[in-house]
């Protein structure tokens, strides 16, 4: 059998293939089981590994780690999907390939394709709420909402902060997770804009306070006001209104790019665009001449 594991959730994408590899050891053994980094083999190697016999097993798997970086191999494709030994299990993992490639095409027509794309928040929530169940605990959707929302849409991440949740106790409370997470910079950063627009400058301010007190730099925050301002310019600007669209457009996440249309929504053109040239400024002044970047970044955000 030969399978092709791609896609851009790099979480999702090792958990199948760890599954297939335990699935797999438990009835052949570890001695069964070949790894070819291809970007830095060359195709007699990779040939070797799908069409030579099992050694003291009757099967094997072998796993081609990105292929299709590698183009003098990655062309006899073919060539290689016919050499495949009956008793090998053969599985390409290809996290980032290009899919005009004739290579990826011939993987989507000759073997058993699985794509893992990244998850779009509520659907981050909903596997939040049936991991939690599988793992003999409770969370329920609302709440597995907010955790989404504070600590963003990192699926690795997202998992290890389930785990820790579930150790400490295994029905999750929304109390339990204010307590045991923190939130995502540039979630911090979003309700520290949001403070701002609706005249919540204390706020505003304490939450910048917050981000310095965990050694953040202010070119750094800068940086992620810049990266909000970029959303919301997309959300704002963009010829079409329908947020899937623009993220798929972008390449951004349609959760930040929703949050973002919000909040673009309540600015005037004028006032956008002088919030733009202002944080240009701050940025050309920092790398151009002393300033006090702390002080001129609090400036900023009383002003907006």
């Amino acid at each position: 059998m030969i399978t092709t594991l791609t896609g851009n959730n790099h979480f999702a994408l090792k958990k199948r293939l760890d599954e297939l590899i335990t699935i797999f050891i438990a009835k052949n053994g570890p001695l069964a089981l070949e790894r070819i980094d291809a970007e830095e083999t060359d195709l007699s190697t990779v040939m070797e590994a799908v069409s030579s016999l099992p050694f003291l097993t009757d099967n094997k798997m072998a796993i081609i780690h990105s292929l299709g970086v590698n183009k003098p191999a990655s062309e006899h494709i073919e060539q290689i999907i016919d050499s495949v030994d009956e008793a090998t299990k053969l599985i390409f993992y290809e996290p980032s390939p290009d899919k005009r490639t004739s290579y990826f095409k011939v993987l989507k027509k000759r073997t058993s394709l699985e794509e893992y794309n990244e998850l779009a928040p509520y659907e981050l929530a909903k596997w939040l709420v049936e991991e939690a169940k599988n793992q003999g605990g409770y969370l329920s959707l609302p709440d597995a909402n907010y955790l989404v929302e504070r600590a963003g849409v990192d699926h690795a991440l997202l998992s290890n902060e389930l785990d820790k949740l579930l150790s400490y106790e295994p029905k999750i409370s929304r109390e339990n997770i204010v307590l045991l997470t923190e939130p995502a910079p540039q979630s911090r950063i979003f309700d520290l804009l949001e403070a701002a627009f609706k005249g919540q400058k204390r706020q505003a301010l304490e939450l910048y306070a917050q981000q310095r007190a965990q050694k953040v730099e202010p070119q750094a925050i800068l940086a992620m006001i810049a990266w909000q301002l970029q959303l919301m310019a997309y959300a704002k600007y963009s010829s079409v209104r329908s947020v899937a669209k623009i993220a798929k457009d972008t390449g951004v996440n349609a959760y930040p790019l929703t949050k973002a249309q919000g909040l673009g929504a309540r600015l005037s053109d004028s006032k956008f665009k002088e919030m733009v040239g202002d944080a240009l400024e701050i940025d050309r002044l920092g790398k151009t001449s002393v300033i006090n970047m702390d002080e001129a970044l609090k400036t900023y955000i009383v002003s907006l």
